[in-house]
Parts: C-alpha cells; sequence; structure tokens
C-alpha cells in the first residue's frame, strides 16, 4: 500500500509569516493536530503541532495572535512522498516519534498528510485489522481517530 492511497488531502497550510492562531484556527475547522508550515514558495519549510501552541502561548504568557509561526514550528521535518511504501513510512515514523508526516511531491510542496490515524484508519477500511493477531491497538486507534462528526454521541447522565 502506498502513502497516497491513505494520505487526507488536500493540506491545509499555513505559512511562514503567518501568526500562530492562523494554525490553530486551521487544526479547530479541519479537526487535526498538525499543520505544515510553508515558505514562500509553498514548500514544507516546517510543520506546527496542537502542543506547539499550547506551550508556546502557556510559556511566553502571549495570545496566539501576536506569536509568529516560525518561531514555534519545527524545521526538523519527517516526511514522505507520495509512492512511499506504507511500512517503510510507519518505520520512518516511528524512527523519528512522529504521529503525522506531510506527504510531499519532489519540490517539497505539500500534498497530503498522513497520521497515524490515516494508517488504522486504512488498515481497518481493506479489513487487515481484523486479520492480524495482536491487531487490538490498532482497532483501538482506528475507532478513536474517527473525524468528530462521524462520532457516536454521547449520552450524559443527570
Amino acid at each position: 500500500m502506498r502513502a497516497k492511497e491513505l494520505m487526507t488531502t488536500p493540506p491545509y497550510t499555513c505559512g511562514v509569516h503567518d501568526m500562530a492562531s492562523v494554525a490553530a484556527q486551521i487544526m479547530w475547522d479541519r479537526d487535526c493536530g498538525v499543520v505544515p508550515v510553508v515558505d514562500d514558495d509553498g514548500r514544507v519549510a516546517g510543520v506546527v503541532t496542537d502542543r506547539d501552541l499550547c506551550m508556546a502561548a502557556h510559556l511566553r504568557g502571549l495570545p496566539l495572535f501576536s506569536i509568529p509561526i516560525e518561531t514555534v514550528m519545527s524545521g526538523d521535518v519527517c516526511s514522505c512522498r507520495p509512492d512511499d511504501d506504507v511500512d517503510a513510512v510507519e518505520r520512518r515514523m516511528s524512527e523519528r516519534q512522529v504521529r503525522r508526516v506531510p506527504v510531499t511531491d519532489a519540490g517539497g510542496r505539500p500534498l497530503g498528510m498522513l497520521s497515524l490515524s490515516d494508517l488504522a484508519l486504512g488498515l481497518q477500511r481493506v479489513g487487515d485489522i481484523q486479520k492480524k493477531p495482536g491487531q487490538e491497538l490498532a482497532v483501538t486507534v482506528a475507532a478513536i481517530s474517527r473525524p468528530r462528526d462521524e462520532r457516536p454521541a454521547i449520552s450524559r447522565a443527570s
């Protein structure tokens, strides 16, 4: 299976000159926890996570609209190409200890995102999770990875 078969598209990005609030709004609107940051030529220059934003706001004591994204993004980006084998990408994610990677073209421009959630949901879709013994964790990740609007309503006891 290839990265392009499981990646989430389109990639929603922010620019290196944006403020952190732009990335936070994308995360809220798109129900995601990472946003690729692109340079003026549209190439991935970094990524920013929801944790990066929370920690920056807390440690600096500033609102996100006053924090430049380039001061909180990680410039050490682990990415993959659309035709990369999913198993190889998964190994790379494990080695780099990242949950999500931008999928880029040969020029470094983002085409999509591939996350642990995408991997779990993709395996569930093709039925591969049920075929492998000991995949309870993958089943759980797939279940909690469903988008907000696809999750069952929680009934609350009064």
